[in-house]
């Protein structure tokens, strides 16, 4: 009789378990299934208006256009599902107008989906007709069978959750700056999309978890950006002060108090407050060794300043990274080992850099430690011998001490231990006290009037939100950050604009030889970039209004120069001398105070 009770017991437990794994599993899916359908539908509207696409109508031309839009943000209902669930399936509808190349293997993916329509439509739809027709056919057919992806679908609440507010985060740091549509400027029309769609997946958890405040937040946000779609004037600031991110805030408050939080990626704090918050980001998901006991840092900052890790003492990590430049040494390219005689390229800042899944202007190194290693070994720059070094240090003060703490056997007492350390160090320098962060702090007074139109216009008509990507503005691309982002600008020689000419050096294509990585650079931060002049991979720029005239002109292909594989749009922007005046307040504003 115990054993049958036991049993009934085990059961009912069962039953109420899987009862509470599935608060709005069901929910979700059907709501898939219905707006894929609606999705297939507004595909095969704009395949139509491509087929009568007129080069002497233009109407006919402006309504492909409205019907693209429309297929944009019908996508926008399943985008959160589909790049969570089957982030492969997503790819084909939504994925960058630009030849990608899948690393580590280096597999070519030519550009497809609803981007390149967007481009091949902006630039001559009638030349482009028949390659139009192939994209919208291909898109039609695949929308169709997008119900077919439920066949054995299985998820958890937990990842529903979490699909959801990274869906949130893509509204935040992507919807709002024109990432994914910058022609058609739909990014405001898709983000409210992309809110109504969380709304109503969210219902039965809110009403579970009897949560108002997120249904407040979100009933907000959706009616703000149904009032003030207009793209180039939308106080992205005011949204997102206001309510985009107390939204993130209550959302993950709520998702933490249903005990239905996971983490499968990794890189982002859900403990944090929002986005922007100090502790956003996880730092031990970009670490390769796990140094977090602060003796390691500690070492690493006294290494950072040693001038015997050079071959004749003449150097050290600081020499190029000096903290009194936030960092950086103030040259065009920094001198090495050699007097006189300059390294490849322009030192930059060591502020964030820790925040990157790939080191160096090419990314060649996929860790700190390998860049510290690569650099103390690099002939044009520090020459050095570390493993005989390091045993010479470890018996004179005031080392001693701290590498016994580290490497307390003397088997493990090698020159991983210098890399490791000064790696360690660079981590800790991410100190997120500019006016900016001070401002979404909290503290309204932190910025002027100038410097919150030259973020909404960073984040939006300027289009350098779409490259550097907040919080950390920098390339690596969200919501998941786990990727870094490499582009070709057609960056010049010189800061002449007038006479360009081009720059020789090959960038990613030297260590990761394909084409469409010639003249490829890593995205580095604009964090300190007010106070950390020259600017560019060559140290060309010697000012933020020379690198903002560059961007605005549509970088080197956009001044007539044949970069053919340019990833910038050469496209003009039009700014105005007073936005790029703003958009420069804007980035002085970003100065951390050391």
């Amino acid at each position: 009789m115990r054993k049958v009770l036991a049993l009934c017991m085990a059961l009912l437990l069962l039953a109420a378990a899987s009862e509470e794994r599935s608060i709005g599993v069901d929910n979700c899916t059907e709501l898939f299934r219905t707006d894929a359908r609606a999705f297939a539908a507004r595909t095969k509207e704009m395949r139509m208006a491509v087929e009568l696409i007129d080069s002497t109508d233009a109407r006919s031309i402006e309504n492909a256009k409205e019907k693209l839009k429309d297929a944009r943000v019908a996508y926008k209902r399943i985008a959160f599902f589909l790049e969570y669930f089957f982030f492969t399936s997503s790819r084909i509808y939504n994925r960058p107008p630009k030849n990608e190349i899948e690393e580590p293997h280096l597999e070519y993916a030519a550009p497809t989906g609803l981007q390149y329509i967007e481009a091949l439509l902006f630039d001559d739809p009638a030349t482009h007709q028949a390659e139009l027709l192939q994209q919208c056919r291909f898109l039609e057919t695949s929308a169709e069978d997008l119900p077919a992806l439920l066949y054995h679908f299985k998820a958890t609440d937990a990842q529903v959750l979490e699909s959801v507010r990274l869906e949130l985060i893509r509204v935040i740091t992507l919807s709002i700056t024109g990432f994914d549509a910058p022609l058609l400027k739909s990014g405001l029309e898709e983000g409210r999309e992309s809110l109504m769609v969380i709304d109503a997946v969210l219902k039965p958890y809110m009403a579970h978890a009897k949560d108002d405040i997120v249904w407040k937040f979100l009933a907000s946000c959706q009616v703000l950006l149904a009032k003030n779609n207009n793209f180039d004037t939308f106080d992205r600031l005011y949204f997102l002060t206001r309510y985009a991110l107390p939204l993130q805030e209550h959302l993950g408050r709520m998702i933490s108090r249903m005990g239905l939080e996971i983490n499968e990626k990794g890189v982002l704090n859900y403990r944090a407050k929002n986005i922007f918050s100090p502790d956003a980001f996880t730092p031990a998901a970009f670490a390769q060794h796990k140094t977090g006991d602060s003796a390691w840092a500690k070492l690493g900052e006294m290494l950072f300043f040693e001038t015997r890790l050079s071959a004749n003492g003449t150097r050290s990590c600081a020499s190029c990274h000096n903290p009194a430049l936030h960092f950086t040494d103030g040259l065009p390219k920094s001198i090495g080992i050699h007097p006189g005689q300059a390294v490849r390229r322009n030192a930059p800042s060591l502020l964030y850099s820790a925040f990157q899944h790939a080191q160096f202007w090419d990314g060649r190194s996929k860790s700190l430690e390998d860049q510290v290693r690569t650099v103390i070994h690099d002939s044009l720059e520090m020459n050095g011998r570390p493993a005989e070094l390091i045993r010479k240090m470890a018996r004179k003060q005031p080392y001693r001490r701290l590498i016994r703490e580290v490497a307390p056997h003397r088997r493990t007492l090698n020159d991983t231990v210098i890399y490791k350390a000064i790696a360690a160090y660079v981590r800790t320098l991410h100190p997120f006290r500019s006016d900016f962060d001070r401002y979404l702090a909290g503290d309204k007074n932190a910025l002027n009037g100038r410097q919150v139109n030259g973020f909404n216009l960073f984040m939006g008509k300027a289009q350098c939100g779409t490259c550097h990507f907040a919080p950390l503005f920098n390339g690596l691309i969200p919501p998941t950050y786990t990727l870094t982002e490499f582009e070709i600008l057609g960056t010049t020689l010189t800061e002449d604009l007038v006479n360009p000419k081009p720059d020789t050096d090959q960038g990613r294509f030297e260590t990761r030889p394909t084409p469409y990585y010639r003249g490829a650079f890593k995205t580095p931060t604009v964090r300190n970039a007010a106070v950390t002049a020259p600017y560019m991979h060559n140290g060309s720029f010697g000012s933020l209004e020379k690198v903002m005239e560059f961007y605005d002109k549509g970088g080197g292909a956009g001044l007539g120069l044949d970069i053919p594989d340019q990833t910038l749009p050469a496209a003009p922007l039009n700014l105005s001398d007073e936005e790029k005046s703003d958009i420069i307040a804007f980035l002085h504003s970003l100065t951390d105070r050391l």
